[in-house]
């Protein structure tokens, strides 16, 4: 039950004729309110400055400023705009009444009045005015709380969505570096024996070249028809680019597995350094650049850090996430490069001066954020992609996985057309 209780209130009584003044304030005491009195309205509004009244008893007809002034007045201050005001005079005409409602007045008393009826509005005004209050604190209340209640449904949601994203991601690299290995791994080990053979065919025609320096028309007419001699010393370089290819095949096979490994529900432990380069590795088609972009240089500043305990799973995502949107800065098409200005990202590791703390700095020299996007960037659902290229999750989630997940931080630093930094912090134990 909200309190209504007007005991020890403080009234205020604003009225020059002086008999009037300690009739009512008589009156008021009796009834066990704390009473204060003033002369005018400018009396009343210097004491109004010092200590606010719950209530304010008001003449009209004073000099100096009259009660509809101090009224005027007492409703534009945010401060005391609040504060029930009682006109209380000898003028009865249907004018000065709305006026004195319109200026805000909860109420309108003529004289001669009665001092039981006074004291009945007085008190029921107060209540009105603190069940008012009471009111629009429980609502304040209410608000917080219904706020804090979207924020853990959203909070949920991300999670629900993360977990449901990485679950179905894990499963599909999984299952494609599964089907990859087998076939590389064939093709990888078979190089080694083609150029072994390949070595001894060459031995044994220089053999046969020795042996044989001057052979049939038709062997030579062959030999010159494949220009041989190119053909001897190309096939090695052959085998050895197919050997390279068939490795970075294994190397992304490698990397989407570290990418997209699964997390239990204890944390394990991690080497930053390796989920960065498996998620540069896996986004290393786009920092080739296109016909309409430069590539996209990265460059590394790695410091000493230790092995930490992490989800290893759930951070690859963050540095996704985050690379990603330092992609998507530097493919602004409105933004210029140059030669004396490439596009770059810079990613700077280290530890904090008491070793508790791993710092990862994500930096672009792309388009940059305003101050209002930088507040906004990691709510649930914000994007300033167009539709189909963002669903302002990334950031939620990311921010999501370093703060609940990791006890960490994460935040942002960009101005405009100077490029972004994101920087994470995570607890080492």
């Amino acid at each position: 039950m909200l309190p209504t209780s007007t005991a020890n209130n403080l009234i205020l009584v604003v009225d020059d004729t002086l008999t009037n003044l300690e009739i009512i304030s008589i009156a008021l005491t009796e009834e066990g309110f704390d009473v204060a009195t003033a002369i005018n309205g400018e009396t009343a509004l210097q004491q109004i400055a010092s200590r606010l009244p719950d209530l304010i008893l008001l003449d009209v007809m004073m000099p100096r400023m009259d009660g509809f002034e101090t009224c005027k007045n007492l409703k534009n201050n945010p401060v005391t705009q609040d504060i029930p005001v009682i006109f209380m005079t000898g003028i009865t005409d249907t004018e000065s009444k709305v006026n004195a409602l319109s200026l805000g007045a909860v109420d309108y008393i003529t004289k001669p009045f009665h001092k039981a009826e006074v004291l009945a509005r007085i008190k029921a005004h107060l209540q009105l005015s603190i069940l008012t209050k009471n009111l629009e604190q429980r609502v304040v209340e209410r608000t917080a709380e219904l706020d804090q209640a979207l924020r853990e449904l959203q909070d949920f949601q991300v999670q629900l969505i993360q977990q449901e994203k990485m679950s179905v991601l894990g499963q599909l690299v999984t299952g494609v570096a599964h089907e990859i290995n087998n076939p590389v791994s064939c093709i990888y080990g078979n190089l080694g024996h083609a150029f072994t053979y390949f070595q001894n065919m060459i031995n044994l025609i220089d053999l046969y070249q020795y042996y044989y320096p001057e052979p049939v028309t038709d062997i030579q007419n062959q030999m010159i028809e494949m220009d041989w001699e190119y053909v001897r010393s190309d096939l090695p370089n052959v085998i050895f680019a197919m050997k390279e290819g068939i490795q970075r095949i294994r190397d992304i096979s490698s990397s989407l597995r570290i990418f997209s490994r699964s997390d239990t529900e204890n944390k394990a432990e991690c080497n930053i350094h390796e989920c960065i380069d498996s998620t540069l590795l896996i986004l290393k088609h786009r920092l080739k650049g296109s016909e309409n972009c430069s590539p996209i240089e990265v460059i590394r500043n790695y410091g000493d850090l230790p092995s930490i305990q992490c989800f290893p799973g759930q951070l690859n995502q963050v540095f996704m996430n985050i690379l990603a949107n330092s992609i998507d800065a530097l493919e602004e098409p409105s933004y210029k490069y140059s030669v004396d200005n490439p596009r770059q990202i810079f990613i700077h590791t280290f530890l904090s001066k008491n070793k508790n703390q791993v710092f990862i700095k994500i930096k672009d020299n792309g388009i940059g954020m305003s101050e209002e996007i930088q507040q906004k960037i990691f709510e649930y659902l914000f994007t300033t992609k167009t539709v189909g290229k963002g669903t302002g999750l990334g950031l939620a989630i990311a921010r999501q996985i370093i703060v609940q997940k990791h006890q960490g931080t994460l935040e942002v630093n960009s101005l405009i057309g100077k490029g972004s930094e994101f920087t994470i912090t995570i607890p080492t134990a």
